[in-house]
Order: C-alpha cells, then sequence, then structure tokens
C-alpha cells in the first residue's frame, strides 16, 4: 500500500510548502489534500499554483482531493449551508454540484488521481430519491472530471446513505464501474463494525481514511489511540483488489506541530509494515 497522509491535520492553517515538507520528511509517498478555503484555496489560482510548484518540486504524488463540505472559507460557522448533492431541496443539490465542479477544476493545473465525495450529510436517510439523486450527480461528476484524469471515490460517512449496501446499490444502479469508495476505518467503526464494512466494500475500495476512535464519536486519532483492531484491518486492506493508499486522516483539532506529525507518521507506517 502507498504511504499517504491527509492535510486534514493542518486544516486549521493555511496550506504553503512548508507544511508539505513536513509530511515529505514524514516518509509519504502521497498526499490527499482537504478542500477547505480557509486552508486550501481551490478557488484562488495563486494558491493552486503555489502547491502545484511544490508538488512539481517534490517525489511525492497528489494522490486525492477531499471535496469541499462547506462553499465558505468557515466550514460552515457562518452559517453557509453544507455542500449536499442529495438534498431535497434543488437548488441546494445544484449549488454543491457547482461547488464540487469548482473544486475539480484543479486537476487542470494541479492533476491529482482521486475526488473524495460525501453523500450527505450526516444523519442523512436512505430513500429512493437520494439513490436517484446520487446517481444523477455522479452522472455529472463523472463527465466532468473523466478528461481531468479525476476518478470518484465514495467515502462512507455517518449516514444512512453511505452504508455499504447504498453505496454498492448507488453503483450497481449507475452502472459505474470506475467509481470506487474511499474506506473511512473509523466511520465503519462507529458504524457497522470494520469487519462486516470491509467484507461488503473491499472489492471496490480504491483509497482509505485510516483513524481511530472508541467506538463512540468520530475523534480522528492516530492508529493505536481508540480500539480499532489493526492487524486484521490491515491484512485485510493490503489485499484490496484495487491496491489503495494507506491515507491517514488525523484530526486538525489535535493541535499537532509539524514536527509531530512527522515522528507520530513514520511510527504508524512502521506498525503497519509500510
Amino acid at each position: 500500500m502507498l504511504r499517504a497522509i491527509s492535510t486534514h491535520v493542518f486544516l486549521k492553517q493555511r496550506l504553503h510548502p512548508g507544511l508539505l515538507d513536513s509530511l515529505n520528511k514524514a516518509g509519504a509517498q502521497a498526499i490527499e489534500i482537504f478542500a477547505a478555503q480557509q486552508h486550501f484555496d481551490y478557488t484562488s489560482r495563486t494558491h493552486v499554483k503555489e502547491i502545484a510548484d511544490w508538488f512539481a518540486s517534490n517525489p511525492v504524488a497528489f494522490h486525492s482531493m477531499h471535496a469541499p463540505l462547506y462553499s465558505d472559507a468557515d466550514m460552515g460557522r457562518a452559517g453557509g449551508p453544507a455542500v449536499n448533492v442529495v438534498h431535497p431541496d434543488k437548488s441546494r443539490r445544484i449549488d454543491s454540484m457547482d461547488e464540487w465542479k469548482r473544486a475539480l477544476e484543479v486537476a487542470e493545473t494541479l492533476p491529482f488521481k482521486f475526488l473524495v465525495l460525501h453523500l450527505g450529510e450526516r444523519g442523512d436517510e436512505w430513500s429512493p430519491r437520494a439513490l436517484d439523486h446520487a446517481v444523477t450527480a455522479l452522472e455529472h461528476m463523472r463527465v466532468f472530471g473523466k478528461p481531468l484524469g479525476v476518478d470518484l471515490v465514495l467515502e462512507n460517512i455517518q449516514n444512512d446513505v453511505t452504508r455499504p449496501e447504498h453505496l454498492l446499490e448507488v453503483v450497481r444502479v449507475g452502472h459505474f464501474k470506475d467509481i470506487g469508495v474511499c474506506f473511512d476505518i473509523g466511520h465503519a467503526n462507529l458504524n457497522e463494525g470494520v469487519a462486516a464494512s470491509l467484507a461488503e466494500l473491499k472489492p471496490i475500495i480504491g483509497s482509505t481514511h485510516l483513524h481511530d476512535n472508541h467506538g463512540e464519536k468520530d475523534e480522528h486519532l492516530w492508529p493505536g489511540e481508540g480500539n480499532i483492531e489493526w492487524e486484521p484491518a490491515m491484512d485485510e486492506l493490503k489485499t484490496a483488489p484495487r491496491a489503495p493508499a494507506a491515507v491517514l486522516e488525523i484530526h486538525y483539532s489535535l493541535g499537532e506541530t509539524a514536527e509531530h506529525v512527522i515522528t507520530r507518521a513514520v511510527e504508524t507506517w512502521k506498525k503497519f509494515g509500510l
């Protein structure tokens, strides 16, 4: 598995080459950038060019970009609505799709492999209408992303829409053979359980989010700090047919320094045998 890490750990800071240097020093072979405007301003040509120049000068791959969860520069704290392509309101779905596309346009200057998508928000329910909205959104995004060389991966989050059986239904109904799953092990631990989720989703896992929790809330801790059984989970992921990257997604609220991120990432990949 490719050693990768998400810039989510630095989400409260503006993304700059110094932070990327620290991930490189940690031994990351690839990086996932979290598209939040206060962190990575995908609407700014200047900021995108700055990050593109760094990748052009370093042997680290831009593996994936996490699609924006909000369209504002404060993660919705100013009252802006969340990005939600399965929302019952059509105008919300259109605005959300536009925001995804705006982020995807980064690939014109800064190519990357996967766009990680959330279908809905925490607590959203599954229904025939949600299925229809999800398929419609993904059809549009595939058309937009293919010429840019970007594939879509759907993250299992804390809602009914993205339960394993429903993600598989979206892929089946839409005939999306090129769309996979970003397997979030922490969310699986909070939902149906890691082993059960892996058993269903393993054939289409294209990428991962690796972090820990105690089974009660979405803590995004370093692996080993919660109650996830990592050895059997990693054994399964290492044999997934699409060879997913091992993407560490640690929460920014832990307040990690760049130096501590380097140390912990090296320890974690060693623990995983990577």
